[in-house]
């Protein structure tokens, strides 16, 4: 989760939060892929469609990630495909359902959450599926920028 807010007035061109979150979630995913011994494939990421002039600028970012402009410093299997909202895909509304559960848990971490708690258990952990519910922060779950109390992986 990219935090807007706390992100405040750096530079907006280089600090680009749908920039970063895709970054974080492309090395997560490439190193998900290294687990389980897929990362040789090719992979396809799908992107609603935001409109011309965003989806180019995501699809220049996306190319200059998986050329190896990232914190493993190494080329990512991934193609970019971009879907219409009619399209109606299934991974695009389960992505829209997580969204806010997961927004809430950070910017509101003392309310009751119970959507937060069940996701808590599907997210990607330190230590692999083990850890279910928990070792997920800064795996499955990054907040950025990070709270003080964490440290950055």
């Amino acid at each position: 989760m990219i935090d807007k807010h706390r992100l405040g007035a750096r530079d907006v061109e280089r600090d680009n939060p749908y920039h970063l979150a895709l970054g974080f979630c492309l090395e997560t995913l490439y190193e998900f892929l290294i687990e389980k011994n897929q990362d040789a494939k090719k992979t396809h990421v799908v992107f609603e469609c935001r409109g011309k002039k965003e989806d180019k600028d995501l699809e220049l970012e996306f190319r200059r990630i998986c050329d190896g402009e990232n914190k493993l410093g190494a080329p990512l299997p991934f193609e970019i495909v971009f879907a219409d909202k009619k399209a109606n895909s299934s991974g695009l509304q389960l992505a829209d359902l997580v969204a806010r559960p997961i927004g809430m848990s950070v910017l509101r971490p003392s309310q009751d959450n119970r959507a937060f708690e069940v996701l808590t258990r599907k997210f990607y952990c330190d230590g692999g599926r083990e850890n279910v519910g928990s070792g997920y922060e800064n795996w499955g779950l990054k907040v950025f920028p990070p709270q003080i109390s964490e440290k950055p992986r």
